[in-house]
């Protein structure tokens, strides 16, 4: 960490410690709606300025809002970009820095606007029929690309006879003949696909680039002449079945000529031509079919010649790739330890760190994520987030290599909060003397000299990871006098290949085993105690809750969120139904039953003793409410205390509603506090 930026932090902390002398209470559940983070920082070409969606919490409208802000590079001359009160997200800077484009809400939807610097005025470019995505300037900065839907007609299988004038008949069916025709938190698929647009950067009619019924979506980049776009898309005829798969294409502006670059089997994507024009670089994986494979950074030459991997030194996944300006490097994020970090790698491979603790950009649980941006003498900047604060804009000056916060969006309410302290663990695993790692946070007015009930709870994926992040459910946990205990066992990611992969045919496995080391490592160290132990969790944290109460009576009380609880029902009905089989288990669960029945915790709920609640959002698709009921329906047929808790209009992603993720945390505590003996103490 550097000076700088210790001394920001610092300064930061110190307001919020130093906040007058009275005692200052610890988070409530209505400050959910107090916090805000930032997103997207997108650095000028010059390094002067950045342009960032600033994320709030409308508590009449009960979702997220986003405008974008403007701030200079040293922290001064905050402010708003324009004075619209829509949705706008997606700014990206001309290639000369005088303009801005940017997209954002109306009330027909999602529109490319643009923002002049040197007059501050701003005005709508498109009018499009649907949003558009992936927003990118040509090299001269007379161009915009961008991807959007375009729908086609679904199936028709019988012609209906015409209904009399007057006549209230039933709605016509709904029929599909797609594999992947529903999505969680999305609902129904409209028939079409995503395809390559340009658009002149005054405005003007748009015109497509791509063909041919295949998606054409994520990054674009342009060639230094602006004659062609570079993307990655499955355009092979068996694509919906080979979904995993994608290749590196370029297409032409004058004729929409299309060229495939790679023709690997694995997900080759994200390419980005180099400055000079030499090379393009991409992301991705030759494809073993398993659990976990780590995403590589790769090279070629422009034609697609002497394809070469640039991060073999480096046993983790690389995203959000930029050349520098000299063409000689590359910057790019991943995840190490549960901490996310900006890296850069030379063309002969040497990798370097230039920045840490990336920011998180949901404010639920401590994930990963966030986002930089590079000027073109290499100043970065970036979302940062500590367990203290949620994601606020960094910069890290390249000559200097000094760090700092331009932004401080909580100091007004954090200020006025005692949270519940952050720290980081490492314990042995039982299993294979592996090392695991896990943060426990503690009450905000902790005294080592009483007792407290400990929560474990535990991630989703299961091929994601915690981290040392802020997160309002651990703080809220916290603050209700749980020391909390977040591991990542086997199976999470930013630990290498081999470590995530350890849950290949072999789940839940003996990440059982890391999780309860992680209990019985606090019980030695006297921060937990044996009578005083609790545990719950979300999707894959819900399964493993599941797992572990069907596998041990120790706990007082749990709370299984959204879980999976047999492997055979959610592999057929969920909205990713056809990515499970061979990556997950051998074979479809027809050919494999046994198999898939072995790790489905239903076939453990006769063990079961512990009083759980159930919780599940009622438009889940991702782990539908059918797999909440078997385990709620086997428990009251056994007559173990639970409750059986369903949450309206909400998908997998419970807590993307504020109100709902309070109703997650509250519902959680006030059940576990049935069951937390009277005095602590």
């Amino acid at each position: 960490m550097s000076r700088n930026l210790f001394f920001s932090i610092f300064s930061f902390l110190l307001v919020i410690s130093l906040y007058g002398q009275e005692t200052k209470p610890s988070m409530s559940y209505l400050d959910v709606y107090e916090l805000q983070y930032a997103s997207d920082p997108q650095i000028a070409p010059n390094g002067d300025w950045v342009v960032y969606r600033r994320m709030q919490l409308d508590i009449l409208k009960d979702r997220s809002v986003g405008n974008l802000w403007m701030v200079k590079s040293d922290g001064s001359s905050h402010q708003k970009l324009t004075s619209r009160e829509g949705n706008e997200f997606s700014p990206r800077w001309s290639p000369s820095g005088d303009r801005i484009a940017f997209v954002s809400s109306t009330e027909e939807g999602s529109e490319i606007y643009m923002y002049w610097v040197s007059s501050g005025k701003f005005a709508r470019l498109s009018q499009l029929p649907f949003s558009p995505s992936s927003l990118s300037w040509s090299p001269r900065g007379n161009k915009l690309a961008f991807s959007m839907f375009e729908p086609k007609e679904p199936p028709v299988i019988a012609k209906m006879p015409k209904k009399p004038k007057g006549a209230k008949w039933a709605k016509s069916p709904r029929i599909t003949d797609r594999v992947y025709h529903e999505a969680d938190g999305r609902g129904y698929i409209q028939p079409g696909f995503n395809h390559i647009f340009i658009i002149p950067a005054d405005g003007g009619a748009p015109h497509k680039l791509t063909s041919g019924d295949y998606h054409h979506r994520g990054r674009l980049s342009w060639s230094p002449q602006g004659d062609r776009i570079y993307f990655s898309a499955n355009r092979s005829d068996n694509w919906e079945y080979d979904f995993r798969n994608s290749e590196v294409y370029s297409v032409t502006l004058d004729k929409g000529t299309i060229t495939a670059l790679t023709d690997r089997q694995g997900p080759d994507s994200s390419p980005v031509m180099s400055p000079d024009g030499k090379y393009i670089t991409y992301s991705g994986f030759e494809d073993k079919v398993q659990t976990y494979q780590v995403r590589k950074m790769y090279l070629m030459n422009a034609d697609g010649s002497d394809k070469r991997e640039l991060t073999s030194s480096l046993d983790r996944s690389v995203g959000s790739v930029h050349w520098n300006s000299k063409s000689n490097g590359l910057y790019f994020s991943y995840d190490n330890h549960g901490n996310t970090k900006v890296g850069h790698v030379t063309l002969d491979g040497k990798v370097t760190t230039l920045a840490d603790n990336l920011g998180g950009t949901s404010l639920g649980r401590p994930y990963g994520g966030g986002s930089y941006s590079v000027s073109k003498d290499g100043t970065i900047a970036y979302t940062h987030s500590r367990p203290q604060y949620p994601a606020e804009v960094a910069v890290r000056q390249v000559k200097s290599g000094k760090t700092s916060l331009v932004t401080l969006l909580n100091k007004s309410l954090l200020s006025r909060r005692t949270l519940g302290k952050v720290e980081e663990i490492w314990y042995t695993s039982s299993y294979d003397q592996r090392q695991i790692q896990a943060w426990l946070v503690y009450p905000p007015d902790y005294d080592p000299n009483k007792k407290y009930p400990l929560l474990v709870e535990n991630h989703g994926g299961p091929i994601s990871n915690y981290g040392d992040r802020f997160s309002t459910e651990m703080q809220l946990y916290a603050a209700a006098g749980y020391i909390v205990l977040y591991p990542n066992p086997r199976g999470s990611t930013s630990y290498g290949e081999e470590f995530g992969n350890l849950l290949y045919n072999n789940y839940p496995g003996q990440d059982y085993n890391d999780v309860m080391d992680g209990v019985d490592h606090c019980i030695a160290k006297g921060i937990a105690h044996e009578d005083m132990l609790y545990v719950a969790g979300g999707s894959a944290g819900g399964i493993m809750t599941a797992w572990i109460i069907g596998k041990n009576n120790r706990f007082e009380a749990a709370v299984v969120v959204k879980p999976v609880m047999n492997w055979i029902s959610k592999t057929l009905v969920a909205d990713n139904y056809f990515g499970y089989a061979n990556s997950r288990y051998p074979g479809q669960p027809w050919e494999n039953f046994e198999g898939y029945w072995k790790f489905s915790p239903v076939s453990l709920v006769g063990n079961i003793q512990t009083p759980t609640m159930v919780m599940v959002g009622m438009e889940d698709l991702r782990t539908p409410p059918s797999e909440a009921k078997q385990l709620y329906h086997a428990l009251k047929l056994r007559k173990i205390e639970t409750v059986f808790v369903e949450i309206p209009e909400a998908s997998h992603g419970i807590a993307n509603r504020p109100s709902n993720l309070i109703t997650k945390v509250a519902h959680t505590v006030a059940w576990l506090d049935k069951y937390r003996p009277a005095d602590d103490e």
